[in-house]
C-alpha cells in the first residue's frame, strides 16, 4: 500500500437523489461514507481509477456497503455486530429471521432513524464539554461546528486545563454563549471530573477539541439514554481529513476510533462472561465522542486522576471508567448515530508518539483495574495477550518487509514497557478531584504546567 496517497473524505446522503461521484484532482481516491437521513451506515474506499462513477454504479456500491447496518436496524436477529471478545451471535430462529428479511421490499424506505419521542426524553438536557489545553485554533473550529448543530444544548463548557497562556480564554470570548472554566490541576481526567462537577445538564457529552460535530450530533445524544440502565454512550468517529500518510495509517490500519456502524450494548451479562478472561473495555468506543449521565458523578464515579493524557499515558482513563461502570451493574452503549469528525495526527513522528502513549496508558489502566478488582482477566491481558500480539506483530513486520505502519505500531511495545511503571504509582491515592472536592477558579493568568501536547485530547 502506498501511504503517500491523499484521500478525500466524502459524505453521500442516500435520502437525496444520487448524482454519482466525480474525480477529485490531487487525490488518490475517495473515502465515501453513506448516510441515511443523517445517520452513517457504512463507508468504502473508491480509487481514482474507478472514478467518475455514474449514479447507478454508486447505488450498487452503496447497497452492499450499508447492508449490514440496515439489517441491524430492521431485523431483530441475524445482523447484530459481535461484541468484542465474544463469538458472532447466531439467530435463535434462523427460519423466522429469513422470513423477516424477505418481507422487506424496500429496506431504506422502511428505515426510520429519526429519534422517536419518548416519555421524559424532551426534558433530558445536555451539557456539551470540550476539555482543552493550548490549542485555540482547534477549539474555535470545534465551537463553530457546535454552533452549526440543528439542536442547542443547555450549555457549552470549555475546560481549560493547566493553561500556560490566555489563548484558550481569548478563543472562547469569541463565542458569547460558551462558558469558560479553568482547571489548574493538570490532566484530562481532572478536566473531565471538573466538567461533571459543574455541568447542569442531565447528560454531559464530551467532544475533543480537535474534532467537529455532525450537525445532528447534539440532538441525538438524549435519545441514546432512553434505556435507564445505560450510564455511558460512545459514538462514531469519522476522519475529518486524510491528507497525510499518518492520517491514512491511523484510520485504515489501526482503527482506534472507528467501531463500525452497528449499535452495541455492553451490559452486566457481557461483563460477567468476560471478567475472568479480560473485558475489552477499550473496544466500547472513544473518549473523543462520549456522553455520561451526570447522575454517575452523583453516585461517586470519577475519572482516576492518576491516568490519562497529561498525567500518565495518552489513554486509559476512559476505558478504566467504563470498566467500573460495568462492574457496578450499569451498561455502556456504542451508538453510531452519534457522529463526529476527528482530525488525526498529521505527522508520522506525532503518530509514533501517540501509539507509544496509547499503549503506556492502556497498560496502566490494566494494572489499576487489577489492583481495584483483583480479576485475573486483566493480568491475562497484560502478561499473555499483549506479548502474544507483539510477537505476531514482529512476524508481520518481517513478512511486510518492515512496512511503515507495522514499524509505527511496534512503537507501542516500548509504551507497554514504560506503562509497567504505573505499578509504582498505585500507592498514590487519587487527589481531591476524584474525592469530589473540586473547585474551579475562573482564571486568566497563565498556570505553570508541563503537558506533552502530543498526548493531549485524543
Amino acid at each position: 500500500m502506498n501511504w503517500q496517497d491523499r484521500w478525500k473524505p466524502v459524505s453521500v446522503e442516500l435520502a437525496d437523489p444520487l448524482e454519482g461521484l466525480a474525480c477529485e484532482p490531487g487525490y488518490a481516491g475517495i473515502r465515501t461514507v453513506f448516510f441515511w437521513k443523517g445517520v452513517a451506515l457504512g463507508h468504502c474506499w473508491i480509487a481514482a481509477t474507478q472514478l467518475p462513477l455514474a449514479p447507478q454504479h454508486l447505488a450498487s456500491i452503496a447497497s452492499g456497503t450499508v447492508a449490514q447496518a440496515v439489517g441491524d436496524y430492521l431485523v431483530a436477529q441475524g445482523f447484530q455486530s459481535a461484541l468484542p471478545g465474544l463469538p458472532e451471535p447466531t439467530p435463535e430462529n434462523a427460519e423466522g429471521t429469513l422470513k423477516s428479511l424477505l418481507a422487506i421490499e424496500r429496506p431504506l424506505a422502511e428505515l426510520n432513524l429519526e429519534p422517536e419521542p419518548k416519555s421524559g426524553c424532551e426534558s433530558r438536557t445536555v451539557s456539551i464539554v470540550i476539555c482543552t489545553r493550548e490549542r485555540p485554533d482547534d477549539l474555535a473550529r470545534c465551537l463553530a461546528s457546535l454552533e452549526a448543530c440543528t439542536e442547542r444544548p443547555v450549555e457549552i463548557l470549555v475546560i481549560d486545563n493547566a493553561p500556560q497562556s490566555d489563548a484558550t480564554r481569548l478563543a472562547v470570548e469569541r463565542f458569547p454563549d460558551v462558558k469558560y472554566y479553568c482547571e489548574t490541576q493538570r490532566g484530562l481526567s481532572a478536566a473531565r471530573n471538573a466538567a461533571l462537577a459543574h455541568a447542569v445538564g442531565d447528560i454531559v457529552a464530551f467532544i475533543d477539541d480537535d474534532a467537529i460535530a455532525h450537525p445532528g450530533w447534539i440532538g441525538r445524544v438524549p435519545h441514546a439514554f432512553d434505556d435507564p440502565e445505560v450510564m455511558v454512550v460512545t459514538g462514531l468517529v469519522l476522519p475529518a481529513e486524510l491528507e497525510t500518510p499518518a492520517q491514512r495509517i491511523f484510520e485504515e490500519s489501526y482503527r482506534f476510533f472507528h467501531h463500525g456502524y452497528r449499535r452495541r450494548k455492553f451490559d452486566v451479562a457481557y461483563f460477567a462472561r468476560l471478567k475472568d478472561k479480560g473485558v475489552p473495555v477499550w473496544s466500547i468506543g472513544a473518549g473523543a465522542n462520549m456522553a455520561i449521565r451526570r447522575s454517575a458523578y452523583e453516585q461517586g464515579f470519577r475519572f482516576d486522576t492518576r491516568l490519562g493524557p497529561g498525567v500518565f499515558g495518552g489513554c486509559g482513563e476512559d476505558s478504566e471508567f467504563w470498566y467500573r461502570v460495568l462492574a457496578r451493574g450499569w451498561s455502556c452503549v456504542y451508538d453510531p448515530s452519534l457522529c463526529i469528525y476527528h482530525h488525526h495526527r498529521r505527522e508520522l513522528r506525532d503518530l509514533r508518539r501517540l501509539i507509544f502513549e496509547y499503549m503506556k496508558g492502556h497498560v496502566a489502566a490494566l494494572i489499576l483495574q487489577f489492583a481495584n478488582h483483583r480479576r485475573l482477566g486483566d493480568l491475562r491481558r497484560l502478561l499473555l495477550a499483549l506479548p502474544l500480539e507483539y510477537g505476531m506483530l514482529l512476524a508481520r513486520l518481517v513478512a511486510s518487509r518492515f512496512a511503515v505502519d507495522n514499524r509505527i505500531l511496534l512503537r507501542g511495545a516500548a509504551g507497554c514497557f514504560v506503562g509497567l511503571g504505573f505499578a509504582f504509582r498505585l500507592h498514590r491515592t487519587p487527589d481531591r478531584a476524584v474525592a469530589g472536592q473540586i473547585r474551579l477558579p475562573i482564571c486568566s493568568q497563565a498556570q505553570p504546567a508541563e503537558w506533552n501536547q502530543n498526548a493531549t485530547n485524543r
